[in-house]
């Protein structure tokens, strides 16, 4: 009784409770204020906001059924300015112009506080109307009334979002409290609009650690209780919205709404309503309207779309030619917005009225193609079908418009009639385009509607086309099928794409291997939707080791893109552990490496299940070569910036060869939250390699494939390799979607043969003297306007204004080429050889530029007004030049002429700037612009006076009662904090008076970073960049020439004659000059601190000038040099400019003597008037002849190993003029033949005729000389070469001097000296050939005496990069000393591989068998290139394949296969063993080996080409037989009429043999010798078969039967090559064959006695003959219970399965009775 009393109070209470909700009474109209604000910039003060404001009266009544809500009074404002100094201004013309829309009332429903539908007029403006939904959403309150605490789904302009209550009642007032709070970041229906972002994916984990944008509303009501529910007095919402691309923790910019909706007055009057129809317009939330046209960057008026289009067309196409203008990037963006809001009709009367101009037409189309509506998809479809778009422009266009298509079913219904129609399809190129791009959006349209289920018709005929490729074996179809589903990425798609893999089908196991791995890489997206799905199934492919190893790789560059977890990942590492094929080792180990260095968020699962696997792998995989599979990665991600980037590489080979299978490479960026595969692109060479280096035009011989055929017939389950189809074939990818691929197969290869043969080419040739002949001119202008990123998002604000987050970049680019060339001479050039008789004069201007401007905007964007904060980038770049070229072919004169700078020219600039802006469209003119970060501002701002006093006192106040003074560090830290507003500046100039102009370059910067250190707050501001180029001062210039002049006329260009005349009237000047500056000048004011610089200043000059003498009166070399002492170096100090490269010695004493005894050296020399300094060449000699003071630094070991032997014989050339001692004589060097040589004559312009005369000019008005000018002479005599580069200026010195000498065959040297007279700095480089341990050698040295500090500078960073070489290189290092020189040692370690030593001045770097990709043309290799001297591209080939062979050797009974693993092989008596054969359909070769006894020589035997060659021994002597005739090659080598086959007599390994080369065929060389032979295949033979095993690296899957599988003994792998006898009576004494025998004894297997017999057949005499050699062999066998019948299963016995492993006996020699069968 008592609960039944309770229950009834409670409900009692409960019922008797009013709602709190707003209400309005019918018949009653209530009057509020109500004020929206939008204003967006950053958060300080001081800096520019844009915004809007809408004031207004607001009047809410009620009907029987609905509400009426009206404005009255409305207002519009606008603000641009400094915040919050200024004030918001009236804008009465878009108040005027919205005021009719303003005040029509709309209708809504409204029950207990919730807004329900909302009615309006049809002519009210969807942008008036949302302003209508943002003052309902004050409305919106859903209160309840037991709780005052609470959370719901609600709502609102925004969406349904996640909102939080907190109700509070204040009866002493009888006032009710309520904060509404809304986080719009957890939304269940959010409302926002995305544009061009369907590409990109949501990156959760770069999300975790930071926000791009974040948005919150916060409500605050204060209400009145009615006795029907409340009366809202008050409200107040408040919300903020903060973005930034580079986290918003570190600075962000924000839009800030707020809305105030205060009471007024009720009054018992009905509000009355305009008598029209008020059809529903939706209910609270947000509908998207002709903002999504309306380009946020501009706001357009359109009065005339059909006129304002054709006035922009107009302005383009005039404005841009020949260069670019700089807003073209802007007109390029209204362009197209106006072809948005056209109607189609309007766009074909355009197109109509100028497509059949060229430069309209290309303009339109471009634009046309990136609207990004359906319309621009019909209309490219439309003109390609009539004909007026050519297959180029209609793929271009349509790869940009389905690029930029905005993402829904029409659109995906458009492409797909596109794609059907009969043109398309007929139209191979377009139509892989259209169909790719189909696979794409719908793709996109997926991403976009996940939950949807994609309708039938979308992907059914993919389906279909898949199918009938399959059977039709239309593999280019399945190919192009396969792709379009990799596109599309649907997970309903696996059954479809799954077929053609053979782990899922059987059937697909006979498709060619590109078409599986196209299937297992077309999962690549719908891993990113369903990734476990795909996972379970890629894992089940890679675990198929009977797959090909590019497939299983594929597989598992799927599996790792898919982010597996740490127990797939663990359980891919164990399978390593037992993995045979290295290939796949190699790259999954490779891939698992690379993954454990990884910080990109989204892979950091990946990185963490990597490092536990590596711990369960072997180090030792690391060592495997770059032959092998790898996959290359590297990424780096900053998290405080949210912004990153990765790089993966994956390098796929099957064979271990140069030449790699497969490679594919993607980028991937992060920004903002969101990552992207930006851009990928792939490329398979499967059998372009072969088709480059085999043999062209080689028939296939009927017999000879029968032969072969026959021969592999005879070996048990033989398995043949089908021919690579495909020649080359790539892909590329842009932004995780193929948008193209090109398959090259033999065909095309053909095609381009037969275009790049001789007739082509001369034909080619002939037009082109056709066309000089007549006078050839050419005016070609390209346009390329392009809108290269269009990236929006669109949500709407509290106050119903539309928010747009959006980038932009467009470019146009322009060039201009007039081209005129035309010729004159006696005889009008028929062939090219006449052309050398011919003068031609070309002329060419050409005129690149680029304008690019690059837009990012927050702000409000309607198609009424726009206030945002908007950040600008333009670049402008143009680039004029005229060339003139007069080439006077029979004179041997060249000249190019340049115009001169005249003016100052603009060559580029650029320039970013953030501005507030607020505009609207009743009066554009009007628009406010304010920079956010005026100058004057920025400094006020960053003042620290101010804000350090605030601080300081906030600190003040914080503190105790007791702390009457801060203390001075508080204030020195704040001090240090503020960052102080600095503008940059900088000016740079580089001025060429020789060629008089003058660049430069000016930047000037200033942005908010002062205010907070943030890449955000670093770009808003001004930045500007400008690169000028004007004419210096000084005399004009003409032009500027460049001339050569080859041959006899070559002295009559010289402008500035150097000579030894010249150089001894200089000595004569500088001696008086000397004299009077003994007189004039006075010494030395002091001895104090400067005594030792100005000392040693002295003694630097009087060396110089001593030097200077010495060199002058010996007409020796004609730079400086260093004595032989190291302690009389130390002395000598370079001058400024200059490093002395010579280390002191601190010993004074010895310094002095040497010096002294230096001076009374130089005194003599002169005195005798022949100089015996010792010049810089003779050091360079005594240090290469003689090592010992660097030989104390190393080993006996190193010293042995870097010891070079030269081949140069030093010769004494002036022996007549020169007479001195026998040891003098017998140490001469060849340095000192050098500067015998050069002794001679100082200036070759004494002794012969110029050869070439270059100059470098400016052609002055006056007439002065003013350039350089290069003069090259040669002595044939002394085969000498000088070079001398002059600078034409009258009493310029500055000169370069080189002088280059072949001294013998095996030595050439070089001096090159610069400076003033060619006497400052001074370098010699020589290149020698000898020996290194008798292995041919050449070496390059660098030798110096002084060199500029700039060089120095360089040369030892490139000595800290060589330093830092890791061990894992395998570089040795060694300690030495070697003053002023460095050499590099190259020697020849094989004809494969060389030894490379590297001297520098303090350490050796060296290095053994540094591999090679080619052979070297040494010892037998040279004799071998004999046959293709005439042939450069053979030549090449040859020393290409030879240098990457495999090769298989055997000497007595030990055999070595390809990939180096010995056996001995036992053969059977006179049986034939296959080594080797090319295991294709084309059987271009087989070797055989066959052995009578084992007493007896072996026999080789070749089929190759047409011809059967064998080798064998008789007599103690090697013979060969071809075709049955014994051909005798010992006294020249034997080729073949085709010439791709040669024989030759070779001595190998100190082995006399013959040898067979044919590389064109796939047989590198048969080496046949006593006892031993040697097979070469060539690497791109990859289908081998045989003995030999199979030349792909793969040591652990050795020992292949003819059917492919393994076997784990060699003897019995051995056998299977064995070709079997066919009778007792044969010819050949072959007396085996395979049988599948019994084993002798019983076996008890799973706890039965069992019989045995052997799966794997052995080799058993024939019938009726009897065993005289048997040898053992593993085999496996089959058992069965010991009492089963087997007889009638023994012919399937080779299907059974392997139970056991014993030893069964093998026959190897038998003999047949006569009368056997």
């Amino acid at each position: 009784m008592r609960v039944f009393v309770l229950a009834l109070t409670v409900a009692f209470v409960a019922g008797s409770q009013v709602s709190l909700a707003p209400q309005f009474e019918p018949g009653k109209t209530y009057e509020y204020q109500y004020e929206a604000v939008v204003m967006g910039g950053l958060p300080e003060k001081g800096l520019a906001r844009a915004g809007v404001k809408v004031r207004s009266k607001v009047q809410i009544g009620a009907e029987a059924q609905t509400f009426i809500l009206k404005l009255v009074q409305p207002e519009i404002f606008e603000y641009s300015g400094i915040w919050p100094n200024d004030s918001f201004s009236s804008d009465p013309k878009l108040t005027s112009t919205l005021a009719a829309q303003l005040k029509t009332p709309v209708k809504f429903e409204y029950t207990n506080g919730v807004v329900g539908k909302v009615f309006a007029p049809a002519s009210m403006t969807t942008t008036v109307l949302n302003v209508y939904r943002g003052i309902l959403s004050i409305l919106q309150l859903n209160i309840k009334k037991t709780q005052n605490v609470y959370e719901l789904q609600e709502a609102s302009v925004h969406g349904i979002c996640k909102t939080h209550y907190a109700l509070r009642e204040e009866q002493e007032i009888d006032r009710i409290f309520l904060i509404k709070s809304k986080d719009l970041n957890q939304c269940q229906s959010k409302i926002y609009k995305d544009i061009s972002l369907d590409h990109a994916e949501n990156c959760v984990e770069c999300q975790a650690r930071g926000s791009a944008l974040k948005t919150a509303a916060v409500s605050n009501y204060l209400m009145k209780p009615t006795p029907s529910g409340s009366l809202i007095m008050n409200a107040t919402v408040e919300e903020l919205i903060q973005f930034s691309p580079f986290n918003i923790l570190k600075g962000a910019a924000q839009m800030e709404s707020k809305q105030t909706l205060t009471f007024l007055d009720n009054k018992n009057v009905q509000m009355q309503t305009p008598q029209v129809e008020y059809p529903q317009r939706g209910d609270l939330q947000y509908e998207f309207g002709s903002e999504l046209l309306q380009t946020p960057i501009q706001l357009l008026k359109i009065s005339n779309v059909k006129a304002q289009m054709k006035e922009i067309l107009e302005h383009l196409v005039t404005m841009n030619a020949p260069k670019v203008s700089e807003n073209a990037p802007l007109k390029f963006i209204e362009f197209i917005q106006l072809l948005r809001m056209a109607k189609q009709e309007n766009i074909q009367q355009l197109w109509e009225q100028l497509h059949n101009k060229p430069e309209y037409k290309y303009w339109i189309l471009s634009a046309v193609s990136v609207m990004g509506t359906h319309t621009s998809l019909k209309f490219i479809k439309e003109k390609f079908f009539v004909n007026q778009l050519s297959l180029s422009e209609t793929a271009s266009a349509l790869l940009s418009a389905l690029l930029s298509v905005s993402v829904d079913l029409e659109s995906v219904e458009v492409v797909k009639e596109i794609m059907m129609s009969p043109t398309i399809q007929n139209t191979t190129a377009v139509r892989e385009i259209v169909m790719l791009g189909y696979g794409a959006l719908v793709g996109r349209y997926y991403a976009k509607n996940p939950a949807v289920q994609l309708n039938q018709d979308i992907t059914q005929f993919i389906y279909n086309l898949a199918t009938e490729a399959v059977s039709t074996k239309n593999y280019a179809d399945l190919t192009l099928a396969l792709k379009v589903l990799g596109n599309i990425g649907y997970p309903g798609s696996l059954k479809a794409i799954q077929k053609n893999i053979p782990s899922f089908s059987k059937a697909a196991g006979d498709l060619p291997l590109r078409i599986q791995i196209e299937a297992v890489l077309a999962l690549r997206n719908i891993a990113k939707r369903e990734p476990k799905q795909v996972q379970e199934r890629v894992l089940q492919v890679f675990m198929d080791h009977s797959l090909d190893p590019e497939l299983r790789i594929a597989a598992a560059v799927v599996l790792f893109e898919s982010k597996p977890p740490l127990g797939l990942v663990n359980m891919i590492a164990a399978s390593l552990l037992k993995e045979s094929n290295l290939q796949v080792t190699s790259f999954v180990y490779s891939y698992m490496k690379a993954m454990t260095k990884t910080t990109v968020p989204d892979f950091v699962s990946v990185a963490a299940a990597s490092n536990v696997a590596m711990k369960m792998l072997s180090p030792k995989l690391d060592r495997l070569s770059y032959r092998y599979s790898r996959m290359f990665y590297y990424d780096t991600y900053y998290s405080p910036w949210m912004m990153g980037a990765a790089a993966s590489a994956y390098y796929i080979n099957e064979a271990a060869t140069i030449f790699p299978r497969a490679i594919m490479a993607k980028t991937r960026n992060y920004l903002a939250g969101i990552s992207a595969d930006v851009f990928e692109f792939g490329v398979r060479t499967e059998g372009i390699q072969e088709a480059l280096l085999k043999g062209k035009n080689i028939p296939a011989n009927a017999d000879r494939i029968t032969k072969i055929k026959q021969v592999v017939a005879a070996l048990q389950n033989w398995k043949k390799h089908p021919s690579s189809k495909p020649l080359a074939s790539m892909y590329v990818k842009f932004l995780g979607q193929e948008i193209a691929f090109l398959n090259v197969d033999r065909a095309i290869y053909q095609q381009i043969i037969e275009h790049a043969s001789i007739a082509d080419i001369q034909g080619s040739v002939r037009s082109a003297l056709n066309a000089l002949r007549e006078g050839y001119t050419m005016n070609w202008n390209f346009y390329k306007p392009m809108l290269a990123a269009e990236i929006r998002r669109i949500l709407p604000t509290s106050t119903g204004f539309p928010m747009e987050l959006s980038f932009y970049t467009a470019a146009v680019a322009a060039a201009s080429l007039k081209v005129s060339v035309s010729t004159t001479g006696p005889v009008q050039p028929q062939t090219l050889m006449q052309l050398l008789d011919t003068n031609i004069r070309a002329t060419a201007e050409i005129a690149p530029s680029v304008s690019m401007h690059t837009y990012a905007v927050m702000g409000v964007n309607t198609a009424y007004f726009q206030a945002s904060l908007l950040s600008r980038a333009r670049v402008h770049t143009v680039l004029p030049s005229k060339i003139e070229a007069i080439l006077e072919m029979s004179k041997g004169n060249y000249k190019i002429q340049l115009p001169s700078v005249q003016d100052i020219y603009k060559i580029a600039s650029a320039s970013v700037e953030t501005f507030a802006l607020v505009r609207n469209v009743e009066d554009l003119a009007a628009a406010k612009s304010t920079p956010v970060l005026p100058a004057d501002a920025a400094a006020r701002r960053s003042r620290p006076s101010s804000r350090i006093s605030r601080m300081a006192s906030s600190l003040a106040g914080g503190m105790s009662a007791s702390s009457e003074i801060i203390p001075d560090d508080v204030l020195r830290r704040i001090s240090r904090k503020q960052k102080p507003f600095k503008p940059y500046e900088k000016k740079m100039c580089a001025e060429s008076e020789t060629f008089g102009f003058k660049a430069c370059t000016k930047v000037e910067s200033y942005s908010a970073a002062f205010l907070r250190d943030s890449p955000l707050y670093g770009i808003i501001g001004n930045h500007t960049a400008l690169i000028k180029v004007k004419p210096v001062q000084g005399p004009a210039i003409e032009r500027i020439e460049f001339e050569v002049q080859v041959g006899e006329k070559a002295a009559e260009k010289i402008i500035k004659v150097i000579n030894q005349r010249e150089e001894e009237e200089t000595l004569e000047d500088k001696n008086v000059l000397l004299k009077l500056k003994k007189i004039l000048v006075p010494g030395p004011r002091n001895n104090t601190a400067k005594s030792s610089s100005s000392s040693s200043s002295s003694r630097s000059s009087s060396s110089s000038k001593s030097r200077s003498s010495s060199i002058s009166s010996s007409d020796s070399t004609s730079f400086s040099v260093s004595s032989q002492s190291s302690s009389s170096r130390s002395v000598s100090r370079p001058r400024s400019g200059a490093v002395d490269v010579r280390h002191p010695v601190p010993n004074s004493k010895k310094s002095s003597s040497s010096s002294s005894r230096r001076s009374s050296r130089r005194s003599s020399s002169s005195s005798s008037g022949a100089s015996s300094s010792q010049s810089l060449l003779q050091s360079s000699s005594r240090s290469s002849s003689s090592s010992s003071s660097s030989s104390s630094a190393l080993s006996k070991q190193e010293v042995y190993l870097l010891k070079f032997k030269r081949n140069h014989v030093h010769q004494v050339i002036h022996r007549q003029v020169h007479r001195v001692s026998a040891n003098r004589q017998h140490s001469h060097s060849s340095a000192t033949s050098f500067e015998n040589i050069q002794s001679k004559a100082k200036y070759l312009s004494d002794v012969v005729q110029p050869s070439v005369t270059i100059l470098l000019r400016a052609v002055r008005v006056d007439h002065k000389p003013q350039g350089y000018q290069v003069t090259a002479y040669l002595d044939k005599a002394t085969s000498r070469l000088q070079i001398i580069l002059a600078n034409l200026v009258e009493g310029d010195k500055w000169r370069i001097c080189t002088d280059a000498m072949k001294l013998s065959s095996h030595k050439l040297m070089a001096a090159t000296t610069w400076g003033i007279k060619c006497k400052q700095y001074a370098t010699q480089v020589t290149a020698e050939s000898g020996l290194v341990d008798q292995m041919p050698a050449i070496r390059f040295k660098l030798a110096w005496d002084r060199i500029p500090r700039r060089i120095q500078h360089y040369a030892q960073k490139v000595y800290k990069y060589i330093s830092r070489i890791p061990l894992e290189t395998q570089v040795s290092k060694a300690k030495v000393q070697k003053e002023r020189q460095i050499s590099l040692t190259v020697a020849a370690d094989s004809e494969k591989s060389l030894y490379v030593a590297l001297n520098t001045e303090k350490r050796t770097y060296y290095k053994h068998k540094v591999a090679l990709p080619f052979c070297l043309p040494f010892g037998e290799t040279a004799a071998e290139l004999e046959a293709y001297q005439s042939n450069f591209v053979d030549l090449m080939s040859y020393m290409y394949t030879k240098g990457n062979t495999a090769d298989c050797t055997m000497i007595s009974d030990t055999l070595r296969s390809f990939n180096n693993r010995k056996f001995i092989n036992e053969m059977p008596h006179a049986c034939s063993q296959v080594l080797a054969y090319d295991a294709t359909e084309e059987h271009k070769f087989m070797v055989e080996l066959k052995r009578s006894s084992p007493e007896e020589q072996y026999q080789i035997t070749v089929t190759i080409s047409n011809i059967d060659i064998n080798m064998y021994l008789k007599d103690a002597a090697l013979k060969v037989n071809i075709n049955g005739a014994d051909i005798p090659i010992s006294d020249r080598p034997y080729v073949d009429s085709t010439g791709t086959i040669q024989i030759r007599q070779k001595r190998e390994n100190r082995i006399q043999g013959i040898s067979l080369i044919a590389p064109k065929h796939g047989l590198q060389e048969v080496f046949f010798g006593y006892n031993t032979f040697k097979i070469k295949v060539v690497d791109w033979m990859r289908k081998v078969s045989g003995v030999c095993g199979i030349p792909d690296g793969e040591t652990r899957q050795e020992y292949r039967k003819p059917n492919g599988q393994r076997t784990k003994d060699p003897v019995n792998h051995a056998h299977h090559w064995v070709v079997p006898g066919k009778s007792c009576r044969d010819v050949s004494e072959c007396f085996v064959e395979r049988q599948s025998v019994k084993l002798e004894k019983q076996v008890n297997l799973h706890g039965q006695q069992s019989k045995c017999y052997s799966v794997e057949p052995v080799l058993r005499c024939l019938a009726g003959c009897t065993t005289l050699r048997t040898t053992a062999v593993n085999v496996g066998f089959h058992c069965v219970p010991a009492d089963s019948n087997i007889n009638q299963g023994l012919s399937n016995i080779s299907e059974k399965s392997i139970d056991l492993i014993e030893t069964a006996e093998a026959h190897l020699a038998c003999r047949c009775a006569p009368q056997c069968a």
